[in-house]
């Protein structure tokens, strides 16, 4: 059941929950989205999974929606490229939605964290300077080609867990998309947004959304995200994800432990 009495507590912690989930989303384009669910099931208290699950993607999906605003005064939105993936994905987010929806809860936070753990080494072993390319033109035509398989399989894992999956369309769309590190964290917030909102569609349809919480995350959100956006030109990406990843992993430990002692 969703929080029906929120004392200055929860409110508090929410809104803190939702600087460190727009902070992270501005500043790296993804990473913020996984980190919304232990944050709301072991910060804020939220009983259930998918009712954490539903919020968080309300959540992610409004507050990278406000980060392309940000981002876009600077200059960092490519709008086309950044649909040609999202489109597809959105298909890939219904999907997994429904199997998040129909995974038991218990089964679903493990394989959470099995998930966060994945992206962890992902992230240890990103090199953003290997994506970049030089010919965008080819590569947009590329991203094309590519871009209904790649958005539609990102779109099901940010459906089925809650996410946007911005650590994972950032380097497909600047190695198909000819883009800099930069423009690519500011392009993927359009499929972010777009996975959030679509998952949290359908898990408001099931009664999993908590709309109070959700808009306390996204005030906490506008906060963290235009502070992240600001930052996202100063801080070199690689030292963040190799910070970031060690962060998962702790968390990822934290979820299993609780889950299995439950």
């Amino acid at each position: 059941m969703p929080i029906e009495i929120i004392d200055p507590l929860i409110i508090f912690l929410s809104i803190i929950s939702g600087v460190i989930v727009g902070f992270s989303l501005g500043l790296i384009g993804g990473g913020g989205s996984v980190l919304a669910v232990p944050l709301l099931l072991y910060v804020v208290g939220v009983k259930d999974t998918h009712l954490a699950i539903g919020t968080s993607a309300l959540a992610v999906g409004i507050i990278a929606g406000i980060n392309i605003l940000n981002h876009k005064k600077l200059g960092n939105i490519r709008i086309k490229r950044g649909l040609l993936f999202a489109i597809p994905g959105i298909v890939g987010t219904l999907l997994g939605a429904q199997l998040g929806l129909w995974t038991p809860s218990g089964n679903l936070l493990i394989l959470f964290a099995g998930f966060m753990t994945v992206v962890g080494f992902l992230m240890l072993k990103k090199n953003a300077s290997k994506y970049e390319v030089t010919n965008g033109r080819s590569n947009f035509i590329l991203l094309k080609k590519n871009v209904s398989l790649s958005g539609f399989s990102v779109g099901m894992l940010a459906g089925y867990f809650g996410i946007g999956g911005g650590f994972l369309i950032v380097p497909t769309i600047m190695y198909s998309g000819g883009l800099n590190i930069i423009q690519a964290i500011g392009t993927s917030l359009v499929s972010v947004s777009s996975f959030g909102l679509t998952t949290a569609a359908r898990y408001f349809v099931a009664g999993q959304v908590d709309l109070i919480i959700a808009v306390l995350l996204i005030i906490g959100g506008v906060i963290g995200g235009y502070f992240g956006a600001k930052t996202s030109e100063k801080i070199p990406k690689e030292n963040l994800s190799k910070v970031f990843a060690v962060l998962l992993f702790v968390v990822a430990t934290y979820i299993v432990i609780r889950t299995i002692t439950a």
